[in-house]
């Protein structure tokens, strides 16, 4: 089924814990977020703690060396990442990422076919959130991988 892009309102995004909300995008029950949609990936897998994304690397990203631009790779990194923190938000929590660290091991190109980004959670505490995550082609080599922080934000 085709999903639909666009944001949710603020009462919508903080009345459901956020590995609901996660879950509500991937069900269709929410619409995918307009960034991802035009950087060709999206969220296929959440669970507390742990979140999966699954993305396309084309042509149409290319920096002027010919290899994907790394943009697209940190975003997609940090979507894993950030979205590794909102699963274990609860409702009227949000978060915003104050830090990212990025380690790009190889570059990625539009043969690396479809691309897997783990979002794993490292420590959820009162006010920080850390997460790690990597990145591999459809062989499962590392492409790169790195680590996050975020601030957990009450309504």
């Amino acid at each position: 089924m085709p999903r639909t892009i666009g944001v949710v309102s603020r009462d919508v995004l903080l009345a459901e814990d956020g590995l609901s909300f996660l879950r509500g995008i991937i069900e269709g029950r929410h619409p995918g977020p307009p960034f991802a949609d035009a950087m060709d990936f999206d969220i296929a897998e959440a669970e507390a703690g742990r979140v999966v994304f699954v993305g396309k690397p084309s042509a149409r990203f290319f920096n002027p060396l010919g290899t994907i631009h790394g943009g697209w790779t940190a975003t997609i990194l940090d979507s894993a990442m950030a979205c590794a923190a909102h699963s274990t938000l609860k409702a009227g929590e949000g978060y915003t990422t104050l830090e990212m660290k990025l380690n790009y091991v190889r570059p990625v190109m539009p043969e690396s076919e479809i691309v897997r980004c783990e979002g794993r959670l490292i420590h959820r505490g009162g006010s920080i959130i850390t997460s790690e995550g990597k990145l591999v082609d459809a062989r499962g080599k590392l492409l790169a991988h790195g680590t996050e922080t975020c601030l957990v934000l009450r309504a």
